[in-house]
């Protein structure tokens, strides 16, 4: 609706410049009024016209107010403080909206604003050395929902998890694991504090012995070699089931080995040192990040020839930059702060516009029970999993609960409050308004009522609360757009809230079934629309939406 009355008035002012009673003007300003009590859109056109025009913007304002009353989809228009134009719509404008919602179903909402744009959203990427925890399961929410959302708003996205594959924590692990087996053996071993302490390591290494009791026999090196490498590829196919659990899965899993076995670490390095990144300083290589606003320069090799993580994550944002990602998104942990300045030096000094990535951080989560804060401890191992979490509040709460806030800030997970059955429980209070109106539409069925009857009387649809409710709903695909524009699919959360509790209120204050047969047909049209447009929200938060609860 808004690109309906964007595209008239930039008919009416046109119009107007070729009259020349008003100047060129790049852009007509139409927007949401803060207060809706004004009107439908507002526009500040008069006043970007008075700047360049030297006339007053009241004026100006008069002059496109009247050219605008000409147009037949206008209820009113207002001028308003020093020269806003306030558009308030007819009735029947509105309810086009739920035509089109009931025509595109399940695609409404979509766009072509990415313009099939190459995206790539990569998230988790957890070390596999343990299962995964809250914190990850945010952000698996995160990125998938953002992924969603992209791709309904026209981008060609893939999602990506990075292996952290290779390093000392993988070393770690697999002598964590043959230091169990040898427990298990009977062997009297103190176990190291720097090893991995949870009772998933006791697990993994009771597999491994009776699989292949060999290994104890086995060199030291050659032993935790074997160890980790089963013990990694295990905990990763774990994180894939969970995951899969979390309705969440992913396009590729790209392996930091790989860039090791295809040499594109060195060739990263050759690469930024031929255009001039790079200098030597006390033995140690180093990157001019600082060229590129970062605080100081980083070393890449240091002296005693050990890579930095950084080296490896330059070469593995160059291979995306390769692969032709025209945005690269990473979802780190709120903990990788400081290191968002310096890849985004790095993908300048690869030659790319420093636009093309961004960085979204996730914040911590802290849960709670009946008010008391659930122990999180990583030290001892007795961390709550993210499997913990979904096995006991269920997939579709934990995803709604973990996407309540902005990304950027900490959130509480009320553990009892995801499992209630009530209206207290946001995602149970949503899906409910689906499942009501499913419940609408059989029961009218049962009255010889449908929906399809009701697209004829949409005109029925002039009241205050069914305007208001159309109005809300042809917000949604402006909201799905903005969300993808902005990276903040936090945005979906709080409209299929603001849309449920519309609905609910609705459905308190009018019947919708009455004596008035083709006003409950319209309006059986009007909460089939709502239905369909809560179902495209949750599904965009790979929340399912049930028709019986």
């Amino acid at each position: 609706m808004k690109k309906r009355v964007e595209a008239l008035l930039r008919q009416v002012i046109d119009e107007l410049v070729s009259q020349g009673q008003l100047p060129a003007i790049d852009s007509v300003g139409l927007s949401l009024p803060v207060n809706r009590d004004f009107g439908d859109y507002t526009t500040n056109v008069a006043m970007i016209a008075a700047s360049k025009f030297k006339r007053n913007p009241r004026e100006l304002a008069g002059v496109i107010k009247e050219a605008l009353e000409a147009n037949a989809i206008f209820a009113a228009v207002e001028v308003a403080g020093p020269g806003f134009i306030n558009l308030k719509l007819k009735p029947e404008m509105w309810t086009t909206v739920l035509a089109e919602i009931h025509e595109h179903k399940a695609s409404f909402g979509q766009s072509d604003f990415g313009q099939n744009q190459k995206v790539q959203v990569e998230f988790v990427s957890a070390n596999p050395t343990g299962p995964l925890h809250v914190g990850h399961g945010r952000g698996a929410a995160v990125g998938d929902t953002l992924a969603r959302i992209l791709k309904a708003a026209g981008f060609d996205v893939q999602r990506e998890y990075y292996i952290n594959d290779v390093g000392n924590q993988m070393n770690t692990l697999g002598r964590s694991v043959l230091l169990r087996m040898r427990q298990l053996d009977g062997q009297t071993i103190e176990f190291p504090t720097d090893a991995y302490q949870g009772d998933y390591i006791k697990d993994l290494a009771a597999e491994l012995k009776d699989q292949n009791p060999a290994i104890l026999a086995m060199a030291e090196d050659e032993a935790v070699a074997v160890c980790r490498k089963y013990a990694g590829d295990a905990i990763l196919s774990g994180i894939d089931a969970d995951l899969k659990q979390f309705n969440v899965s992913f396009d590729h899993w790209f392996s930091e080995g790989s860039l090791y076995v295809d040499d594109k670490v060195a060739k990263t390095i050759d690469y930024l040192n031929g255009r001039d990144q790079l200098f030597e300083e006390d033995g140690a290589l180093w990157f001019k990040t600082t060229a590129y606003g970062d605080d100081k320069d980083r070393v890449l090799r240091k002296q005693d020839g050990a890579l930095t993580y950084f080296t490896p994550d330059i070469a593995y944002h160059k291979d995306k930059l390769d692969r032709g990602f025209m945005k690269i998104i990473d979802i780190w942990g709120a903990d990788h702060h400081g290191y968002v300045p310096r890849m985004t030096a790095a993908i300048q000094a690869l030659g790319a516009e420093k636009e093309r990535f961004q960085a979204l951080l996730i914040q911590l989560v802290s849960l709670v029970r009946d008010g008391e804060p659930v122990s999180m401890s990583t030290r001892s191992g007795e961390f709550v999993t993210l499997k913990d979490v979904v096995d006991e509040v269920g997939k579709d709460a934990a995803r709604y609960f973990f996407m309540m806030r902005k990304c950027d800030a900490q959130l509480v997970f009320d553990l009892e409050l995801a499992k209630k059955k009530s209206d207290e429980n946001p995602v149970f209070y949503i899906q409910y308004a689906h499942a009501r109106i499913c419940s609408i539409i059989r029961n009218a069925a049962e009255q010889g009522l449908s929906v399809t009857d009701g697209l004829k009387h949409l005109n029925r649809l002039d009241g205050e609360d069914d305007q208001n409710l159309i109005k809300l709903m042809a917000g949604f695909p402006d909201m799905v757009a903005g969300s993808a524009r902005d990276l903040e699919p936090h945005r979906v959360s709080f409209y299929v809230q603001e849309l449920a509790t519309a609905f609910h209120s609705f459905y308190n204050k009018n019947r919708v079934i009455s004596d008035d047969r083709e006003l409950s047909s319209a309006r059986l049209a009007l909460v089939d629309a709502v239905r369909q447009v809560i179902a495209n929200a949750l599904d965009l938060m790979g929340i399912s939406a049930p028709e019986k609860m």
